[in-house]
């Protein structure tokens, strides 16, 4: 008897779907060439079993700095036990594919480690490890497309069992139609239940059955928020539009601590959900459960099974972002399968394609098309409603950083929001959720599903001297920290702030202006007096650009005494420079004032890292 046929595990780690779509596209591509391949998130997977496999591929995201996927933290804890020796994975080969973005310092830091990890308990590598980049004008798939051709050709050198007629032999595409993944049962309206379902369990049902969920308790919202004011922050003339947000706790409150944030879910533009529902032939009214296909077999819908079924339009509305997302290439590829026109059907296809990969790339991400906008260009294509549940990307809470303390602004939670808005080919784009925010008043009482969580920037103890680094809306965690410490200054001392804050112009863009400099003066948080200080930089005020890090080099000695005083250094702002720029003072400020190497600086601010005195929250 010849030796059996080989199967490919796919093993990711997601927090937002990227990697998951990587996966799945690793295993669709790895059936197309005739080998069968099993995909499963790392949290599924028993990770002591790992010894007993031959071949994995692992996908896996890095989020923030350096942060790994929830997903992926009790699998690492597994990998890093010191019991496992350095042949415990000598039989298992592997690859990794990493997803991140190389704006933030730590890029690609999980799919580093984990390569490293797995080499170091003696597994071997079948093509050296590949790493996507969000920054790249076609993402990650620039980087993928090619890597998993290495990945097939080495796998067919190792064994050429994985590929029967060979790597390069393809199932033709309109020969493999997938099935969906969900199904979708359709309910009759007199045998609901006639009772109006809370909006924290309508919010929670429908995300509950959304096949975008990648985390069970992110489906019922921790609380509701009812907004009490918003401001506009900056004043006229300036190229932005920040607000100051505050809301109320509507029913119950959530204890938060300073430094911590605050996920949104965000209100799509009825007109838009309208159009959608219309353009694919969609009953809004009708019920609905969805449910996973596998599921189907043992005749029940798994947990979703005990659920109300929820209005069509509902489950749209909180589950599918049609409005602001772009649609990932698999989308296109089954569109292909559901046109009529032969025009739109070549087209389809080329998209699909890797040679297609730029052009799709020109017409969808860079034009930052909808999946509404891309529907109506192709107007012949009908795809099944299973299709787009599971296609369209899920509607997902946005996060900010929280700038209210519970001591000084209780039951209250505040925001600082830059309103996003740009113009890419003559189209006028809009941030779908800070957008929404902008357009909402305090007299609309609207109750807004909120999840608090922690990020980047632990809450500090009034007795750690503290160096706050925080440009534009990077100000806004340590408005929190500010406030929070003259409540505490009231019963008791506390430690020294040097706070750098940095904006385009003084006039325009000086945000909480009266906040800071009330501060600043003597007796204040930020007072010289109290061993602290608060420094500007205002960018576009004169000819030379003036950041920052500039500041933070002006006082390299203040800086310097204070970190031997025990300092933490919080910074928080814009991913794309910023970060590394105060990286590079502070690497300096080191150097001058030890004497040593810069790889020396370097080491001694990564120990600051370690021992929690260095945070940083970046977005981009």
């Amino acid at each position: 008897m010849g030796e059996k046929q080989r199967k490919l595990l796919v093993l990711y780690a997601s927090q937002t779907g990227n990697a998951l779509d990587a996966a799945e596209r690793i295993g669709r591509e790895a059936e197309r060439r005739g080998c069968p391949a099993s995909i499963a998130s790392t949290d599924e997977f028993d990770p002591s079993s790992l010894p007993h496999e031959e071949s994995v591929v692992f996908v896996v995201s890095t989020t923030g700095q350096g942060d790994s996927p929830d997903s992926f933290k009790e699998f690492w804890r597994f990998l890093l036990q010191r019991n496992l020796g350095n042949s415990w994975l000598q039989r298992l080969r592997f690859a990794v594919f990493g997803l991140g973005d190389s704006g933030y310092q730590k890029y690609n830091f999980v799919a580093k480690k984990l390569d490293k990890r797995l080499l170091d308990l003696g597994a071997t590598t079948i093509v050296e490890k590949g790493l996507g980049d969000d920054q790249h004008p076609s993402g990650y798939e620039a980087t993928l497309d090619p890597w998993m051709l290495s990945l097939w050709s080495m796998l067919y050198k190792i064994n050429p069992k994985y590929f029967p007629k060979g790597p390069d032999v393809m199932i033709p595409h309109d020969e493999l139609t997938d099935q969906p993944k969900y199904r979708i049962l359709y309910h009759k309206q007199e045998t609901l239940e006639s009772e109006l379902m809370a909006e924290s369990d309508m919010i929670e049902r429908a995300r509950g059955m959304s096949p975008g969920k990648l985390s069970k308790d992110k489906t019922k919202p921790d609380c509701f928020l009812k907004m009490t004011k918003n401001e506009v922050l900056t004043k006229a003339g300036s190229t932005k539009d920040v607000r100051h947000f505050e809301f109320q706790f509507v029913s119950s409150s959530i204890k938060y601590e300073v430094g911590d944030v605050v996920e949104l879910l965000p209100s799509q533009d009825s007109s838009a959900i309208d159009a959608f529902i219309k353009r694919c032939h969609l009953d809004p009214e009708s019920f609905i459960t969805v449910c996973p296909r596998e599921t189907e077999n043992n005749g029940s819908c798994g947990e979703v099974i005990t659920h109300v079924p929820i209005k069509l339009k509902t489950f749209v509305e909180l589950t599918m972002d049609v409005t602001s997302a772009s649609p990932r290439r698999y989308f296109f590829e089954v569109m292909s399968f559901y046109t009529t026109d032969e025009r739109e059907k070549e087209r389809l296809q080329y998209f699909a394609s890797a040679e297609g990969r730029d052009d799709l790339y020109n017409y969808n991400q860079k034009e930052r098309k909808s999946v509404l906008e891309v529907l109506v260009d192709f107007p012949s294509v009908q795809m099944p409603f299973e299709w787009l549940v599971q296609l369209v990307p899920s509607l997902k809470p946005r996060a900010f950083s929280i700038s209210s303390s519970p001591l000084a602004h209780p039951a209250q939670v505040h925001l600082t929001v830059s309103v996003v808005s740009w113009t890419r080919y003559k189209r006028t784009l809009k941030g779908l959720c800070s957008t929404w925010l902008a357009s909402l008043t305090p007299e609309q009482e609207i109750n807004i599903p909120v999840w608090f969580g922690k990020g980047s920037l632990p809450a500090p103890p009034q007795s750690l001297p503290l160096i706050l680094v925080g440009p534009g809306t990077g100000c806004a965690p340590f408005r929190g920290f500010i406030a929070e410490r003259a409540v505490q200054a009231e019963t008791s001392p506390i430690a020294p702030v040097m706070f750098f804050f940095g904006c385009r112009n003084k006039d325009t863009d000086f945000l909480y202006r009266d906040f800071w400099e009330s501060h600043a003066r003597e007796g204040g948080m930020l007072s010289e007096v109290k061993g602290g200080g608060f420094y500007t930089a205002f960018s576009r005020d004169q000819p030379k650009k003036v950041y920052v890090q500039h500041k933070i080099r002006e006082m390299r000695k203040k800086v310097w005494d204070l970190l031997c005083d025990g300092a933490a250094l919080y910074v928080a702002g814009s991913s794309t420079k910023m970060p590394c720029d105060v990286m590079s003072a502070l690497e300096e400020i080191v150097m001058e004032e030890t004497g040593g190497s810069k790889e020396m600086a370097s080491r001694w601010l990564k120990a600051l890292e370690k021992a929690g005195r260095y945070n940083v929250e970046a977005w981009s």
